[in-house]
């Protein structure tokens, strides 16, 4: 039976100074050689130690010197990959931007435990893929992980790597994209993954639906996802690591309610190109791009088509004219923020597929490309950052939500499910979580979400799942496009 904890803070605010040293000295740090203490109340790091405990992690020797909370999961000598949310460097309208990205604070809680389980011994790294136009560099400086790293070298003589997984940098001026520098991405390369019928995406085959996935070139996404062959490009450390811990950020999302676990893990790709967003059309026509087909959607998506399939001959004056008229559709069609397009609504049916088909690759994915479902599942452990959480139209342009919570576990689909209970949602009207319990030849999760135990420090939440009243909950505002249709009855 899975256990979800949750750990309810007192305080909505994180630490401001990098690396985020505790404010403690706690008995389990005493191990290091030199301890450095914060002045500012951390908050962060009591929350974690208190997930520690809920879970039951190391009980016998919890608060004494030899406590070592992660020594189930993690072994000296071992690779441990760390995936927070790095997905921008700004909230899309507002200037202040805490609630948009895993806060360094956590991330930094979470490697000193794991550097007390390796010993010293073996390797952490921290790595994302956020959005093609986001700049990596002001991310990691927002969250002090060069700090982290000069700490972890300066003390201990320990190397933290930290990686942009992407190959490619988009410079995009207005909506638009101009330019795509290269970059170097995975160090250790990445690894092509085709599902084929295992695929959650194989039982729509024969509707021969057309896909975008991240880029102006549409026949690309489709190369990759048509006749049995549905392929993803996945970061090889990703895949070749012991460990992988997800810290994610607690926020709705327009594609699919809410993404934590599940569709964070678009951060593991290469080439955001081959994860197809929405089916071309509305539902009437088998698409999901718009929730309705009428005059106004079809000439909008026709006009769209067009301009991109321009867009890719990368013509400066075309680009300049693309710009304006981007403006001005807006003004005709309405703002994305207001208006259902690009599949932001719960009518899509394709964002979830991609989710799943990428989590199968994390757990049951080998570094020659293929599946194999007798191996052992990856060790993995996720923890949330909810302390300051995202609503409304998330996940980079939704409102701040005070929640002050860490929400820890160690299967994705069962934190997704606390998640989408604690925020208000139902998991029955999510594709998302509705079926990453489907039976499958590489199964996910194996359990009645009801049956699901909860541990907190809340004693209402303090029970199974499936005991939680309807008004147990933080009451999150959906994305427009979901709302209404994701929301506990009441």
């Amino acid at each position: 039976m899975s256990t979800v904890s949750v750990s309810r803070v007192k305080e909505f605010t994180y630490p401001k100074l990098p690396p985020y040293h505790p404010a403690e000295n706690y008995p389990e740090l005493a191990r290091f050689s030199q301890i450095a203490i914060s002045d500012e109340h951390n908050v962060v790091y009591e929350g974690l130690r208190e997930i520690f405990r809920l879970q039951g992690y190391d009980a016998d020797r919890a608060g004494t010197q030899s406590w070592n909370p992660l020594g189930w999961l993690v072994k000296p000598g071992e690779t441990v990959f760390l995936k927070p949310n790095m997905i921008a460097e700004k909230h899309k309208l507002r200037p202040d931007w805490d609630y948009v990205i895993t806060h360094g604070s956590l991330v930094r809680a979470v490697i000193d435990y794991v550097y007390i389980a390796l010993e010293g011994k073996g390797r952490i790294i921290i790595g994302d893929s956020p959005q093609t136009d986001s700049d990596f560099g002001k991310i990691a400086e927002h969250m002090g992980l060069q700090e982290m790293k000069d700490h972890y070298s300066r003390t201990f003589g320990f190397d933290i790597e930290v990686i942009d997984l992407r190959d490619e940098f988009w410079v995009e001026k207005d909506g638009v994209h101009l330019q795509t520098i290269k970059l170097s991405g995975d160090p250790r390369g990445k690894v092509l993954f085709d599902l084929g019928p295992n695929s959650m995406f194989a039982e729509l085959d024969p509707r021969g639906k057309r896909y975008y996935g991240a880029f102006y070139d549409v026949e690309e996404t489709n190369r990759h996802h048509a006749n049995g062959k549905h392929e993803y490009s996945i970061s090889r450390s990703a895949v070749e690591a012991d460990v992988f811990i997800n810290i994610p950020k607690l926020k709705t999302h327009k594609k699919c309610g809410l993404t934590v676990n599940l569709k964070g893990l678009v951060g593991i790709n290469a080439d955001k190109n081959l994860l197809p967003h929405y089916a071309f059309g509305s539902p009437t026509t088998g698409g999901d791009q718009f929730d309705r087909e009428d005059a106004a959607t079809k000439l909008e998506n026709s006009m769209v088509q067009f301009a991109k399939q321009v867009l890719l001959r990368r013509n400066p004056l075309a680009q300049r004219v693309a710009r304006s008229a981007k403006k001005l559709a807006y003004r005709v069609f309405g703002d994305t923020e207001k208006v259902i397009r690009s599949g932001n609504w719960h009518g899509n049916d394709t964002v979830w597929r991609m989710c799943l088909d990428l989590n199968r690759i994390l757990f049951y994915g080998l570094p020659n490309g293929s599946l194999d479902p007798e191996r052992p599942k990856k060790k993995y452990f996720s923890l949330v950052d909810g302390i300051v959480a995202m609503e409304g139209n998330g996940p980079v342009a939704g409102d701040r939500k005070e929640a002050g919570l860490l929400i820890a576990g160690e299967n994705p689909v069962a934190v997704d499910l606390v998640c989408a209970k604690i925020m208000g949602f139902d998991y029955r009207k999510t594709p998302l979580l509705l079926h990453a319990a489907d039976p499958h030849a590489f199964a996910l999760f194996d359990q009645a979400p009801e049956r699901i135990t909860v541990a907190s420090n809340v004693s209402a939440w303090n029970k199974s799942l499936g005991g939680w009243q309807r008004g147990d909950n933080l009451k999150f505002k959906p994305h427009f496009g979901w709302a209404g249709h994701i929301e506990e009855d009441h």
